[in-house]
């Protein structure tokens, strides 16, 4: 039996994997950083990166799955995964660079931090505006997709 998958289920299935390796990977920078601390912590932000790579693996799996029960069209499917992984990879990056610059144990604390620079207050807020309402919209209009197929 061949099964066909569309690139926006395929693109989904192989971020999960990614953001599953990514978990692995800073799991083991947590645990070199906790063997190396004196009170037995990895940086904040090393931490999160970590729970978050592994929290993102199991979601990108439950857009691909919605993806392929969805009623739109391959495209807008294709559009929708890409939103997601896209801010579901920059929030993790942003995590590792907070964790290798040890720059800042708070990201919303201002003024903004990354590494020795300062970011201004707008960018944080167009930034995080930009990543719930591009989330929000993507998530809701596969659910929706795939109900409409389902029911």
């Amino acid at each position: 039996m061949v099964v066909y998958f569309s690139v926006a289920v395929k693109l989904a299935i192989i971020f999960s994997g990614l953001f599953l390796w990514v978990g692995m990977f800073t799991g083991v920078w947590k645990y070199w950083q906790i063997r190396k601390s004196s009170q037995a912590r990895a940086h904040y932000y090393v931490d999160i990166a970590h729970r978050s790579s592994l929290l993102y693996a199991p979601a990108s799996l439950i857009l691909a799955v919605l993806a392929a029960f969805s009623v739109w069209s391959e495209l807008w499917n294709l559009v929708f995964v890409l939103l997601n992984v896209f801010f579901f990879s920059a929030s993790i990056l942003s995590y590792v660079l907070h964790g290798f610059l040890k720059d800042t144990y708070n990201q919303f604390k201002q003024p903004h931090r990354l590494g020795k620079r300062i970011l201004p207050k707008s960018v944080m807020t167009f930034c995080m505006c930009l990543l719930v309402l591009s989330e929000l919209f993507a998530t809701g209009m596969l659910i929706l997709g795939a109900g409409l197929y389902l029911f």
